[in-house]
């Protein structure tokens, strides 16, 4: 066989390599859809995640609702951590997942503040001193729909219905808060524990009674066909026990 063939056939196998590769690469990163309230959690999970397996994950935050849309229109997702049961549920009835939702976590709500000597009570949400009250959009966030389950309960949406202000989701909210643009507001207890705002204002756990238990579901996408295996994998490993060590951490509830 002549030298120059050994040649052309060396070059395809290393362009074959290479193309294996970078196909590889590509397809060993998985995109997550998170609710807001996972913003901080997520982050160990994730570089916990990546250190055992070597896949790569890219984390996109925004309301349960938002994403939900966005999933039901193409978008390429191949994770969906959701911050309740229903946006995950609706998805596999139709026929987006590739199994139903499971729970991995319960949610906590609290009030938080960064104003100084403000009282942090459901009752003070009455205080003349108090002018706006943040909240998720209640349409598309658990979270705020769950806050407005405490304010009905307590007999108070009727009087504090012109101070509330409604962020596209928790993390908006929490934008709200710390900025003081509003002077109290409901986030995840996971907000006010993780180290980037641990010890930063004052905050009080809501009472579970108050609220419907904000149970967190997720689900694999069906349309990722082309990285099902390690979504699979990312899907597991939240589960695992692992991933429910560092959420106990941040205040959420595994166990139950």
């Amino acid at each position: 066989m002549p030298n120059w063939t050994f040649k052309v056939i060396g070059i395809i196998l290393i362009a074959l390599v290479y193309g294996c590769n970078g196909t590889n690469k590509e397809s060993s990163k998985v995109t997550i859809a998170a609710a807001a309230n996972m913003q901080y959690a997520l982050g160990p999970i994730i570089e916990k995640f990546t250190e055992k397996t070597g896949i790569s994950c890219e984390l996109i935050m925004g309301s349960s609702g938002k994403h939900t849309a966005q999933i039901m229109e193409g978008a390429p997702f191949d994770v969906f951590v959701s911050a309740d049961m229903k946006y995950p549920s609706d998805l596999y009835n139709k026929g987006f997942t590739t199994a139903p939702p499971e729970i991995y976590a319960y949610g906590k709500l609290v009030l938080w503040t960064m104003v100084d000597g403000l009282p942090v009570s459901i009752k003070s949400l009455n205080d003349s001193a108090i002018n706006h009250i943040a909240l998720a959009n209640p349409k598309t966030a658990p979270y705020g729909l769950a806050a407005l389950e405490v304010l009905k309960k307590h007999g108070l949406l009727d009087s504090l219905k012109d101070k509330l202000v409604y962020g596209e989701s928790v993390g908006q909210t929490n934008q709200f808060i710390y900025s003081k643009s509003a002077e109290i507001g409901f986030t995840a207890q996971a907000v006010v524990l993780s180290p980037e705002m641990k010890g930063k204002g004052n905050w009080a756990l809501i009472n579970d009674s108050d609220y419907t238990p904000i149970s967190q579901g997720a689900v694999v996408i069906k349309q990722s066909k082309r990285n099902n295996l390690q979504a699979d994998k990312f899907y597991k490993f939240l589960f695992s026990n692992e991933a429910k060590i560092i959420l106990k951490d941040f205040g959420y509830s595994v166990d139950e």
